[in-house]
């Protein structure tokens, strides 16, 4: 029986499952945006979105707390200085999954794991960051 137990395996051992993530979150700090298949897309939220809360509140114990659990300086920062500040007012759900298809290889559903609110870059070369997702829609 499955009583009890949270999160999806992925035919991965813990240590994979977490590198994994690691690795995922980190991306997806470092680009705002990733694609990646659907059942990994809804397991990355529940890792994720802890993080950008714990950055809403900058203090020397929550960034050795997200150092532990991404090992990245480089995703530390940006969590602490742009995510941070940008979600202060936000109370959850920092993260959306759009489905975009399936995979050619093996039809596995796939998805866009963006975070909201992150800013449009333009084609152009010129980075005018007042446009966010939000505002387009």
């Amino acid at each position: 029986m499955r009583h009890r137990h949270s999160g999806r395996q992925l035919n991965r051992n813990s240590s994979h499952r977490t590198a994994m993530f690691r690795n995922m979150t980190s991306s997806l700090v470092e680009h705002e945006i990733i694609k990646t298949t659907l059942v990994k897309a809804k397991e990355l939220r529940s890792v994720a979105e802890p993080l950008i809360t714990i950055a809403k509140k900058d203090s020397v114990a929550n960034r050795r707390l997200a150092f532990a659990r991404t090992r990245n300086k480089a995703t530390v920062g940006k969590l602490f200085t742009e995510l941070g500040p940008r979600y202060a007012d936000r109370p959850g759900g920092y993260i959306r999954i759009l489905k975009c298809g399936q995979r050619p290889g093996d039809k596995a559903p796939m998805a866009y794991v963006e975070l909201v609110d992150r800013p449009l870059h333009d084609p152009d070369g010129s980075d005018d960051k007042s446009q966010t997702v939000e505002e387009e829609s």
